[in-house]
């Protein structure tokens, strides 16, 4: 899809069921081992009370939409400004829901707002997406 192809209130989502090998496989490739995500017994004492995804991961799966469903293939993603608002445990089924809010043509910018949710319909990011689109 070219920049020329997009509208006001275009939107696309994916959808992905977070697991414990998503979580490990995240620690290791970003070495972030915090035992939040890592340690059931580190995180029964925390506000959680059990181990929770990161929350980049989550945001992973906007990047997942951005650069495949809308604006997809070729998009160059430039910002995100994000508020983690629920914790995601592991199970848990979000999706990634992009609309875009905003079109800039002479620089062919695209802003698009950016909400995940759990299988209850409970906001678990929010935020706002800036990408480049040819």
């Amino acid at each position: 899809m070219n920049f020329e192809d997009l509208k006001l209130g275009m939107k696309a989502s994916i959808t992905k069921t977070i697991t414990e090998t998503d979580v490990i496989l995240y620690s290791g490739i970003t070495l972030d081992v915090n035992p939040a995500h890592l340690n059931e017994e580190h995180a029964k004492k925390t506000m959680f009370k059990k181990r929770i995804a990161h929350g980049m991961l989550t945001a992973g799966l906007i990047s997942a939409v951005l650069g495949t469903k809308l604006p997809g293939e070729g998009t160059i993603y430039m910002g995100q400004e994000i508020a983690f608002t629920a914790p995601v445990y592991f199970g848990d089924t979000i999706t990634a829901n992009v609309e875009i809010v905003e079109l800039i043509p002479e620089k062919k910018r695209v802003i698009l707002s950016t909400i995940c949710t759990n299988q209850d319909g409970v906001v678990v990011l929010s935020g706002k997406a800036k990408v480049m689109k040819s």
